[in-house]
């Protein structure tokens, strides 16, 4: 990427839509009410044959006290200090409001290098509010369509001389790295190390939970920055918003997603795509981390987000914040592991580990259990060993048998991993109990060390025919000779 830019302007004048328009995704949530976008937002953006990366920002407010608006626009302002350029964005429909006029000064001031673009410009509406842009001293505004995709050659054209600068800035400030591999150790390396995060495949982590659980918050300390936006009301973050980062020497690419309620109590559209864009975050996830209150803990709504981690595959780890403000640890912890073992057995062993987002506490032991889990989802058995184990596991409690006909299981191997999948060749596979069949899950995660993961078993009909009974073969004459003359028979003259 050569260069940063953000996209900043007041509320509703389609920063998100243009955003989603260069990245080529629809990413960042779009609906027609104003303040709908609160956190930074990230993404690769493609235009023509130039690469940068662009940044969707909250809408600009004249508020500066401690309230949302407040600390929404804190969060942009540090935005356009950090970028390399800023795009001030107004509504070619409304026109130049003493709103834009603030903040273009604001914009002069924090960032040497601002771009007008003038939206929502398309046909004739738009002639007055693009005449009016000339006044706010930013230089020649760029008139564009967000939604048609009008003006993107002359935004190309503003933006194209950035790239060049940038990049000869990257090539003076680059390392020298000299590797001396050869192409069968590079080969190994690759394979010892298929599933190890690195800084081009990071580990992807999801935090989800309940709102006003701390997930913003929790992530904020792993970054070690305000990077998210966070506050007592609930409901606060939206997007799925993903941040990458180095957490103790593991490159991480985490989630943060909006707070997941029961279903009957989502009524709203936009809280229906914060919801839907959340479990689309975890679908992407290698890891799911489900973030739980201390003091109300397992509710109906936590076991129904942690089901669904399981359900998706996904290696999931319970975490319970706010631990600093519980006196009686001890015994609260033993509660919270006799809860979780009696109401979600499906994910028996899974990692149980107490934090504080707000003090830090408890973060290193929230790292390692990731990283298990992660090693855990990516495991893979050898075949011998499964088949010992199956014949073990057989032996002790054999099938049971329908009809009075025994099931029997002959062959076991492991036909996947990311979550790891099993699959075992047997007679009458439909006719195998449920039970039969969590007492062979359980044992895996028992004798393999496989707490917690998602674990996947397939069961196959293996024919005991005879393959070769209804072919016919053509015999060799030179052959059928041979065989007449052992059998005493004289060929035929």
């Amino acid at each position: 990427m050569s260069f940063t830019l953000a996209i900043v302007g007041r509320p509703n004048v389609g920063k998100s839509t243009l955003f989603n328009r260069l990245v080529g995704r629809k990413l960042a949530l779009v609906d027609d009410q104003p303040g709908v976008t609160r956190d930074l937002r990230e993404g690769d953006a493609k235009l023509f044959d130039m690469r940068f990366t662009v940044i969707d920002t909250a809408g600009l407010e004249e508020v500066t006290d401690d309230s949302l608006q407040g600390r929404m626009r804190r969060l942009t302002e540090r935005a356009v200090e950090m970028a390399d350029a800023c795009l001030f964005v107004i509504d070619g429909r409304v026109g130049v409001t003493p709103t834009d006029e603030v903040f273009a000064d604001i914009l002069r001031k924090k960032n040497a290098r601002v771009f007008l673009a003038v939206n929502k410009a398309e046909g004739k509406a738009g002639d007055s509010g693009a005449l009016e842009a000339y006044s706010l001293g930013l230089g020649e505004p760029i008139r564009i369509s967000a939604e048609h995709g009008e003006g993107m050659d002359d935004l190309y054209r503003e933006l194209k001389p950035l790239e060049g600068e940038f990049a000869e800035r990257e090539a003076e400030n680059a390392p020298l790295v000299d590797l001396d591999l050869s192409e069968e150790e590079a080969e190994l390396d690759a394979d010892e190390t298929a599933h190890y995060p690195t800084a081009k495949k990071p580990l992807q982590i999801a935090v989800i939970g309940r709102p006003n659980a701390g997930k913003s918050t929790l992530i904020n300390k792993i970054l070690g920055y305000d990077r998210l936006l966070t506050g007592p009301e609930a409901g606060i973050t939206r997007d799925a918003i993903s941040v990458r980062a180095d957490w103790q020497g593991t490159p991480i690419r985490i989630f943060d997603t909006a707070g997941m309620r029961k279903k009957a109590r989502i009524t709203e559209k936009l809280e229906k795509l914060s919801v839907s864009d959340g479990i689309r975050a975890v679908r992407f996830a290698e890891v799911v981390v489900v973030l739980l209150d201390v003091e109300i803990p397992f509710e109906v709504q936590d076991l129904r987000i942690a089901d669904f981690a399981e359900t998706e595959g996904r290696a999931v780890v319970v975490a319970v914040n706010k631990w600093d403000l519980e006196d009686e640890k001890q015994g609260k912890l033993a509660e919270l592991k006799e809860m979780f073992d009696r109401l979600l057995p499906q994910l028996r062993g899974a990692p149980l580990v107490t934090v504080s987002a707000k003090t830090g506490r408890g973060l290193d032991r929230l790292h390692d259990a990731i990283r298990k889990a992660h090693d855990v989802w990516n495991r893979r058995i050898p075949t011998a060993r499964l088949n010992t184990w199956l014949g073990a596991m057989t032996e002790a409690h054999p099938p049971p048998a329908p009809g009075g006909h025994r099931i029997k299981l002959r062959y076991m191997t492991q036909a996947k991993t990311r979550p790891p999948g099993f699959v075992i060749m047997c007679s009458r596979p439909d006719e195998l109990a449920d039970s039969y069949k969590r007492y062979l899950v359980n044992g895996l995660r028992e004798h393999f060390d496989m707490p917690g993961t998602p674990i996947r078993l397939f069961f196959r009909s293996q024919s005991t025919k005879n393959p070769f009974k209804d072919q016919k073969f053509h015999t060799p004459s030179r052959l059928r000779k041979h065989m007449d003359g052992k059998a005493g028979i004289s060929p035929k003259r």
